[in-house]
């Protein structure tokens, strides 16, 4: 084996570095060996690095067994020369040692996966996902639903359980706070309204008729739906994030720790505090709507504040009035089930939080205008 030698200026050091070399032979068995030895590093292999390039190449394709184990060093450009020679994959029987295998590991990429067949369209797929995430959710929604049946028959034996001050403080929040964003977006409403229906009627000459069409359509359709879609976006993504924040910060994982239900702690006070403060949230929304209406039809037809009070009771029967409250109270326990069932579904990181928030709002006005067609359709069959 070559050796070369170096000394530093003062004579006082020298280096001895063995060169790299390989060499063929037989094992006991007859079987060709390839003996990688010296040192297969950047310095020594500069001179060397064709000539031991070709001679590698060559016994690879006669031999499968290399050993390794006599190597003073290897580095990764000795690594990347031997790889080059086996054609970027390891032999198939090989002596080396622990320190070898990691470098060489790093070499070893593997084949990127085949994509698979799809069976069907991608459309196709993407309906069968959102159709079992469907069947997941009313799953989940099924067994929330039966634990608040349970819960509810426990705090009836046992009263003193309730949260009545967490009740009180939703009822503040959903409702009085609530007050003055339905106010405003009901007076608008009103105020569209009534200008659009009295541009049409004025061509009829039924302009009195306005206030049939808005007393009937804002008590008992209008006043509790809209009422209802601003709950849902301003109280119920509140009451998701909050039940949210509590899975992230696992408040949730201590109430379970210490033993207290999440259902009668959060869910119900929540529900029951939607459920009293919804109709009489809808009730303002409704008066600000024919409020607005009053105004625009005091500007465009010219009638009277007093002639438009008047007629409200005489063309909306009272049965209206507390079809649509009955309806408000309905909604209030939806919206505050579909935004607690959303908040419990969340997990402890920020996405699942934003997406679990977003996802919560969408479904509680969609389930609030299929309930409000359900009713719709029970009411036209009651002849109501």
């Amino acid at each position: 084996m070559a050796q070369v030698e170096s000394a530093s200026e003062d004579g006082a050091a020298t280096i001895r570095i063995n060169s790299p070399s390989l060499s063929a032979g037989r094992e006991a068995d007859g079987r060709g060996v390839v003996r990688v030895q010296g040192d297969w590093s950047l310095l020594p292999l500069r001179e060397f690095f064709e000539p031991l390039a070709a001679q590698a190449a060559a016994l690879a394709s006669n031999c499968e067994r290399w050993d390794l184990s006599l190597l003073d060093r290897l580095d990764n450009a000795g690594a990347l020369l031997l790889w080059g020679a086996w054609g970027k994959k390891l032999p198939a029987d090989m002596v080396w040692r622990p320190e070898h295998q990691a470098m060489f590991s790093k070499l070893v990429v593997s084949a990127p996966p085949r994509p698979q067949k799809r069976r069907m369209p991608p459309s196709v797929d993407a309906f069968g996902r959102d159709l079992l995430l469907l069947v997941e959710h009313l799953l989940a929604a099924t067994r929330l639903l039966g634990q608040l049946a349970l819960d509810c028959r426990h705090l009836l034996r046992h009263p003193s359980q309730i949260a009545w001050r967490d009740t009180s403080a939703h009822i503040y929040r959903t409702g009085a706070q609530a007050l003055g964003i339905t106010a405003l977006v009901g007076f608008l409403v009103g105020i569209t309204l009534s200008y659009l229906t009295s541009r049409q009627l004025r061509e009829f000459g039924a302009d009195i008729y306005v206030i049939n069409i808005l007393g009937l359509s804002v008590w008992r359709e209008l006043g509790p739906l809209l009422a209802a879609i601003l709950v849902a976006g301003r109280s119920g993504s509140s009451m998701t994030a909050q039940l949210g924040v509590m899975r992230v910060t696992q408040e949730l994982d201590a109430l379970s720790v210490m033993g207290i239900s999440h259902t009668i702690r959060l869910v119900l006070p929540k529900m029951a505090a939607l459920s009293i403060a919804m109709p009489l949230v809808a009730l303002w929304t409704s008066g600000m709507i024919l409020a607005g209406g009053m105004v625009a039809a005091h500007a465009t037809l010219g009638l009277e504040y007093q002639q438009f009070i008047d007629g409200i009771p005489a063309v909306v029967p009272e049965a209206n009035l507390w079809l649509g409250l009955g309806k408000a109270h309905v909604f209030g326990l939806l919206i505050a089930f579909v935004a607690c069932h959303f908040g419990l579904r969340i997990k402890p990181n920020s996405e699942s939080l934003a997406i679990g928030t977003t996802s919560s709002v969408v479904s509680s006005i969609t389930v609030v205008i299929i309930a409000d067609a359900v009713f719709a359709i029970i009411f036209q069959e009651l002849g109501i």
